[in-house]
């Protein structure tokens, strides 16, 4: 196995923790209150900007390069076999690494906005964070098309060529179809897709480890 494999699988490895971590945060840690005022909000939000500043920096910027890493690791792995699936696949893969990446740089760029602009007009900040959160969940936070896409191809191709284990790309292709459904904005269909995601890199990660790149 050659280093970028090696090093593919360490990220397909660390994909999955980052979904995990996310799932953990939000669920057991983050108490944002909302049903409070706006200035209770405000007040939150500036208390924890520090953190949640972390958060998006490691659920978007560094997911993002973690995901440049396994494109590039799968294309190599599969050009050979499947040069016109894998090409397609990878070019939806960096569409997809570019929005993640600018998620988070949106989101972290708009909440020091939205804290800045709170102190001077509540009623503006409270406009600006519903749209910093719209651009967000439809570039990369609630909108899944793009990575659905990837998956999709990259498990057909898979198929095709009978590269990695074929189980894998059977929960690939399922997941890369609810990934294209989140165009609909059922937020189930966002929650399907993250936690197949966890598995499903988990499970790449080690088949990669364990299969050697034919």
């Amino acid at each position: 196995m050659n280093n970028l494999q090696k090093i593919g699988c360490i990220a397909a490895l660390f994909e999955a923790a980052i979904y995990i971590s996310a799932f953990v945060f939000f669920g057991a840690f983050w108490d944002y209150p909302s049903s409070a005022d706006d200035a209770q909000k405000f007040i939150f939000l500036t208390n924890n900007q520090l953190m949640l500043s972390i958060v998006n920096l490691t659920m978007y910027i560094v997911f993002g390069l973690f995901l440049a890493v396994l494109v590039l690791a799968l294309h190599q792995r599969m050009k050979s076999k499947a040069p016109a699936l894998s090409q397609l696949a990878s070019i939806f893969g960096i569409i997809w690494v570019g929005l993640v990446i600018a998620s988070g740089m949106i989101a972290n760029i708009g909440l020091a906005a939205v804290i800045d602009l709170s102190t001077s007009n509540a009623e503006q900040a409270k406009t600006l964070l519903v749209v910093i959160n719209t651009i967000v969940e439809g570039l990369g936070g609630g909108n899944e098309v793009v990575g659905g896409l990837w998956v999709l191809l990259l498990s057909i191709a898979g198929l095709k060529i009978n590269e990695l284990p074929k189980l894998l790309h059977y929960l690939g292709l399922f997941i890369g179809l609810v990934g294209i459904l989140t165009i609909y904005p059922a937020e189930i269909l966002t929650e399907i897709f993250g936690l197949g995601q966890v598995i499903w890199f988990s499970w790449l990660g080690l088949a990669m480890l364990k299969t050697p790149q034919s």
